[in-house]
């Protein structure tokens, strides 16, 4: 397996790059906009394609990569369902998985330091964002945050997995780099308290200052969505109303870009093609499946995911591929619900 930890100091920020072989596909936990060169450098290096990045929850510290990311390498970007983040192309929930070629990361919501965090376990490790950091715990006063939420996070859930599971956290600023469960149960003096009063009291006297990116930091975080209008402009999407009247029609073809848990999940619609958006290259060359249903049938391609953001990358993807008859619903299967589109579950 490829593991990078990866450090921004004046955030004090770790982001964590994952892969399980040389050529193959990546993930990448927390980035930072200003280090995205970096990342993608290393990408380079490590000869590895980017499929997926995740943020842990709405950072107040730092702008996060995740945009900068998804437009420089098309990948899908990840969140919580709970976040306040205007688009992501993923949002996921506690005992999803997220999955790249290889690897497999549980999704635990662990809220408290926000209403939106949450920690992601890898086999021996788990990545705590600012749930549980090195010898500490994630603030609890702004965003939502809750200690009470925060002791169940940590004690219910984080503190009962093996001792020996490592710990990787989003931040420290002391230099740590990680800890395990064990160490934390007998040394985190945040967690030397015998109660969840007692954790709350502790919380609720720590009277820190704000973050200093607080103010440009969440506000930019919550807007990282891929901007949609301009495939409307020129014609390359369709309303959700639009779409369902189109439903049924000869000439369209429907194609879900969602993954296979997320269908079971949320369910899809009648008639639509399952094409993975990972794949879409692949599936758009000279020879591949969507290349070659849409020149057979002449039909013109609509791609739908959940929010919109990965079928308005496939759009620009296809036609990049020389495929121009295509568009995509805009808002994605997220929209189509909620204008009563009809949805088959199972």
């Amino acid at each position: 397996m490829i593991f990078r930890q990866l450090f921004d100091s004046v955030s004090g920020t770790y982001s964590y790059l994952l892969a399980s072989r040389a050529g193959g596909e990546a993930l990448i936990l927390d980035p930072v906009l200003e280090k995205a060169d970096r990342y993608c450098q290393l990408l380079r290096e490590l000869d590895l394609r980017l499929v997926k990045a995740v943020d842990t929850h709405l950072h107040a510290d730092h702008v996060t990569g995740l945009g900068e990311l998804r437009d420089r390498t098309q990948c899908i970007t990840i969140m919580g369902e709970q976040s306040k983040a205007d688009v992501v192309s993923m949002r996921v929930s506690d005992g999803d998985k997220v999955t790249i070629e290889g690897l497999s990361l549980d999704v635990m919501y662990t809220p408290g330091h926000t209403d939106d965090s949450y920690s992601y376990l890898m086999g021996d490790r788990v990545f705590t964002g600012d749930t549980l950091l090195i010898r500490g715990t994630g603030r609890t006063d702004f965003q939502n945050g809750s200690s009470r939420a925060q002791y169940e996070s940590i004690f219910n859930r984080l503190l009962k997995l093996p001792d020996e599971t490592l710990v990787f956290p989003a931040h420290d600023y002391k230099g740590d780099t990680v800890s395990t469960i064990g160490e934390e149960k007998r040394y985190n003096p945040r967690l030397q308290v015998r109660n969840v009063d007692e954790y709350i009291e502790l919380m609720a006297n720590l009277k820190l200052p704000n973050p200093k990116m607080m103010d440009v930091a969440v506000p930019a975080n919550m807007h990282v969505g891929l901007h949609q209008e301009e495939l409307a402009k020129q014609g390359l999407a369709l309303s959700a109303r639009d779409a369902i009247a189109s439903l049924g029609r000869p000439d369209i073809l429907l194609v879900d870009l969602r993954e296979t848990g997320e269908r079971a999940k949320h369910g899809t619609i009648s008639g639509a093609l399952h094409a993975p958006y990972p794949a879409i290259a692949e599936s758009l060359k000279p020879g591949g499946m969507l290349r070659e249903v849409a020149a057979a049938t002449g039909r013109r391609v609509v791609f739908f995911c959940a929010f919109g953001e990965r079928s308005a990358m496939a759009v620009a993807a296809a036609k990049n591929a020389g495929l121009a008859n295509t568009a995509h619903i805009e808002g994605g299967l997220d929209a189509w619900k909620k204008v009563g589109g009809p949805v088959v579950q199972g």
